[in-house]
Formats: structure tokens, C-alpha cells, sequence
């Protein structure tokens, strides 16, 4: 007696033609603006801030990485202070977490200091800082 096997032939698919993993422009948006509010965090100590950004992503092909994010971050900083360095800050920090998080490189960050917050404007009877 014969036996005859039913199970499917497995069949081999070169690396190149199986699929990729592809990061969307908006969670590396949410991560590039969440490393953008640590980084405030840090060099305000503590104080509120806010930060938004938007993503360009830029693929490569045949890369061992997911490709390329130009990223540009909106945020608010406290005044009065070194607004140079926290746009620095928020450079390197979003550079690193956008690197370690989703294997992309990010050869530019722009930051965009939208707002300035500051104490004197938060006392009653004051419109302008002097």
C-alpha cells in the first residue's frame, strides 16, 4: 500500500522578495515629538512644556535601516533662558530616540520655538514684558 503525503511543498523566498517592515510618518512623528518634550522637560526642570512635529521620511533601498526622517518639531519654551541650547537638546535628544526606536537616520531636525512662556506675563494687571 502507498501512501501519498498531503502536506504543502515549502517553498523558499529569496530575502529581497519578501516584504519589509515600514514605519508610518506619523508614529515617527509621535516619537520625534515625544523626545522633543523630554528633552524640554530636562532642560527646563521640570517645567510644562508643549511640542508637536512633522515627518518627512525618506526611503532607501538595500538599507539595513528603515531609511531616513527629516524631521521638523514645533515647540514652547519658558523665557527667559538659553533658548539655543533646548533647540540643541531637542536635536540631539529626538536624533537619538528616532535612531534607537525605529533604526532611521535623521540627518536634519528643525526646530521651530513657536511659543515663549513667561512668568512676568503670568502676574494680573501686566501685558507686556519690559
Amino acid at each position: 500500500m502507498t501512501t501519498v503525503s498531503t502536506a504543502p511543498a515549502v517553498t523558499v523566498v529569496p530575502a529581497g522578495e519578501r516584504g519589509a517592515t515600514k514605519i508610518a510618518d506619523r508614529v515617527v512623528a509621535k516619537l520625534a515629538a515625544q523626545a522633543a518634550r523630554e528633552a524640554l522637560r530636562t532642560a527646563a526642570a521640570g517645567s510644562t512644556t508643549d511640542a508637536h512635529a512633522s515627518v518627512t521620511v525618506h526611503r532607501r533601498d538595500g538599507r539595513p535601516h528603515f531609511g531616513e526622517a527629516r524631521v521638523r518639531v514645533t515647540v514652547e519654551v519658558g523665557y527667559p533662558s538659553d533658548i539655543g541650547a533646548q533647540c540643541g537638546a531637542v536635536r540631539r535628544r529626538v536624533t537619538e530616540r528616532v535612531r534607537t526606536l525605529a533604526n532611521m537616520e535623521v540627518p536634519d531636525v528643525a526646530v521651530e520655538v513657536e511659543r515663549l512662556h513667561s512668568p512676568l506675563l503670568d502676574t494680573p494687571g501686566r501685558g507686556r514684558v519690559r
